[in-house]
């Protein structure tokens, strides 16, 4: 597939003029006595050849780390990185491609978006592995592990390539290996709805079959985070017949693709892409509970749909479709989650949505990040990206899983010794 896009910044049409009081009404903490916080961050944008970056003022020292997310294309091709690591010499960089970026409440495409951080506090290592299947999944979850573990640890963000990948094996392998009280959230990268090349690097140029990933140590380090979907099953249950891990094969013993097919209707033209549309909800016996399984890729030969994470052989699969609205009330309530039971205000919110609900959204697409900045209030920085699959615990867990179609918020904020 093809894989040209602009190096300068697109927006999305413009929202409709309708009211997002009902979120603004959603109560929230106050934090006005909260200790004061320590970490410091400055969001910048590539435009005209050039980073213009918000306030504060950056610091005389260097970025503890600096996140950027960007059209794959304009990573690669448009000066973006070379001239951050000009303007900011020594600071670590760690790069993934979207299929769209967030800077505050605006959403993008064909840009790159950066969030320099400042942590006063906390030390923070970064790794990169390589991916060169889905079936090495597992072993580069355990092998980003591996590298960052320590007594200390208390969270990692990770961020994967998200076509060659098995998110459900690289969230088990990371997971699995570090103490149960390590958070784990981050993202699949994305490549627009093209589904073509996925980029990921850290302290390199980005590159395709990656995991990256930075862990934050310490105890004043605060993050905390949340995951809603808001999209509806309908259609009747499917017993999944035959699969293995990430790929399905039959459903009720048919074949998985004609069956998806039928549903579709003139939407399967345009599969893997339309499918984002239409994603299922798997449900396990022994779960008790679904999650929101996003298609990757078709096999037209036999008959088989590649999904971002595992769809386990005698689960039960139902089809979704989006209610725009409920979408949008999902993000608010995301962020909501995250602002529970705070001792110290974030100093940052890193969003990560899925292209799907970009997709259904359309001109909308910008009301599900109002409805983050009204639950969080004006004062927290927004950074984002639009992925092909999302990592984050459900809202009242500690196990990190794999999910899609779901708006996942990471906030950080660091406390005074």
């Amino acid at each position: 597939m093809g894989h040209g896009c602009a190096h300068e910044p697109g927006r999305l049409s413009a929202r409709p003029a309708h009211a997002l009081s009902r979120y603004a009404l959603k109560q929230r903490p106050c934090a006005s006595d909260a200790p004061k916080a320590r970490m410091r961050t400055s969001q910048g944008i590539w435009s005209l050849d050039r980073w213009n970056w918000s306030s504060p003022p950056t610091p005389a020292t260097a970025p503890s780390v600096v996140l950027v997310f960007g059209a794959g294309c304009a990573l690669l091709r448009s000066g973006a990185l070379e001239a951050l690591r000009a303007s900011h010499p020594g600071a670590p960089v760690l790069a993934c491609s979207t299929a769209g970026e967030i800077h505050d409440v605006h959403v993008l495409d064909d840009s790159v978006v950066a969030s320099a951080i400042w942590l006063e506090h906390t030390p923070i290592r970064g790794v990169q592995v390589p991916i060169p299947s889905a079936d090495a999944s597992w072993a580069a979850g355990v092998a980003i592990a591996r590298a960052l573990a320590a007594d200390d640890l208390a969270h990692v963000l990770v961020f994967s390539e998200g076509l060659h990948v098995n998110g459900s094996d690289l969230v088990r392998g990371i997971g699995g290996t570090l103490a149960s009280h390590v958070g784990v959230t981050g993202a699949l990268a994305g490549d627009g709805a093209r589904f073509g090349r996925t980029l990921v690097g850290w302290n390199r140029l980005p590159a395709e079959r990656c995991v990256a990933a930075i862990g934050l140590y310490g105890k004043h380090v605060r993050v905390r985070c949340g995951s809603m979907g808001g999209w509806d099953a309908f259609g009747p249950d499917r017993m999944v017949t035959r699969s293995e891990k990430n790929v399905l094969y039959e459903l009720d013993g048919e074949p998985a693709l004609t069956l998806y097919k039928k549903y579709l209707g003139e939407h399967a033209a345009g599969l893997p892409s339309s499918a984002l549309r239409f994603p299922l909800l798997v449900t396990t016996e022994t779960a008790g509970r679904g999650v929101v399984r996003t298609i990757l890729n078709v096999r037209e030969q036999d008959g088989a749909m590649i999904f971002a994470g595992d769809i386990p052989q005698g689960s039960s699969a139902r089809l979704m479709k989006a209610n725009v609205d409920r979408l949008v009330d999902g993000a608010s309530d995301a962020a909501l989650a995250t602002t529970s039971a705070l001792d110290v205000p974030p100093s940052l919110a890193i969003l990560v949505s899925c292209v799907g609900r970009k997709l259904v959204l359309r001109q909308r697409v910008e009301d599900e990040v109002e409805a983050v900045r009204d639950a969080l209030g004006p004062s927290v920085p927004i950074v984002g990206l639009y992925s092909y699959g999302e990592i984050s615990p459900l809202i009242g867990q500690t196990r990190s899983e794999l999910h899609n179609q779901t708006m996942t918020i990471t906030t950080i904020g660091e406390m005074d010794p």
